[in-house]
């Protein structure tokens, strides 16, 4: 008799022991009883080719990637799905069963459900969004803001020339502004994205001026330490709908763990909580 192998799944990164991705899929895993494991792994860069080819000889079924290999990932990967091209990075990987390495992104997809959950009235072709940031995570919120139909993002970061090189990739759908005129073009919007880490613990606050916030309009942070940022306590002073960064990390969780370990799992109060801890 042959004993099927217990799929194992990670996190790579360098460093990893602050990820919150292990209690993630290890509260989803004991959720709904299934057999296998989620384990952080520090790798060093000069190792990261050589892991990830040996990873699934391991029993490993994929891996999520965080910094600073989200991009490293993709040219060693056989595979590369369209979402994670656009947006320059992949955060998920999957093994695949013919030994081929599959890239792929769903930071943009984590977005996009916890804007959903969290804001259930939220329209994209409502109006204009603003976005807050020209990194990384800025490329996965615009790719996904686009594809939903928001008619106008108005980008703002502090070096302008980033802001610029993005609307040079995703092209006449965004406005760049200049970074001390981002408050002046709130008042209109119909979502507030903050994709910097301004605001985090141990970072400087975010300084727009928030005055041009109005009743109903969607605020969210990336940020989810602290949960209830600064840019969230005003926005739900002046009445917007504010939506927390945890549910992003949440989501984009979703499809990996499902094509993993077989089963599509719930993001509810509980999942928020466990994460938590």
């Amino acid at each position: 008799m042959t004993l099927s192998r217990i799929p194992l799944a990670g996190v790579i990164g360098a460093p990893v022991a602050h990820s919150r991705s292990p209690r993630l899929h290890g509260y989803w895993l004991g959720k709904y009883g299934l057999a296998g494991h989620y384990i952080p792994m520090e790798i060093a860069p000069d190792k990261l080719d050589a892991a990830m080819r040996l990873l699934p000889d391991l029993g490993f079924v994929g891996v999520n990637v965080t910094i600073p290999y989200k991009e490293k990932v993709m040219e060693i990967a056989d595979l590369v799905s369209d979402r994670a091209t656009l947006i320059g990075a992949a955060n998920t990987i999957i093994f695949r069963n013919d030994g081929r390495i599959h890239a792929d992104n769903t930071d943009g997809y984590g977005f996009i459900e916890n804007l959903r959950q969290g804001a259930p009235g939220w329209d994209p072709k409502a109006g204009p969004a603003v976005v807050l940031g020209a990194g990384g995570a800025a490329r996965a919120v615009i790719a996904s803001l686009l594809e939903v139909g928001v008619p106008e993002i108005r980008l703002s970061n502090r070096t302008r020339l980033r802001a610029e090189s993005l609307r040079d990739d995703f092209g006449n759908r965004i406005q760049v502004v200049e970074w001390v005129q981002a408050g002046n073009v709130l008042e209109d919007a119909a979502l507030v994205v903050n994709s910097t880490s301004l605001g985090m613990v141990g970072k400087a606050e975010l300084r727009v001026p928030l005055d041009g916030l109005r009743p109903g309009t969607v605020v969210t942070d990336l940020v989810y330490t602290p949960l209830q940022t600064r840019l969230l306590r005003v926005a739900a002073e002046q009445g917007c709908t504010c939506v927390d960064g945890l549910g992003m990390l949440i989501h984009q969780a979703v499809p990996g763990f499902e094509r993993w370990f077989g089963q599509r799992p719930e993001v509810d109060d509980a999942t928020r909580a466990a994460v938590l801890g």
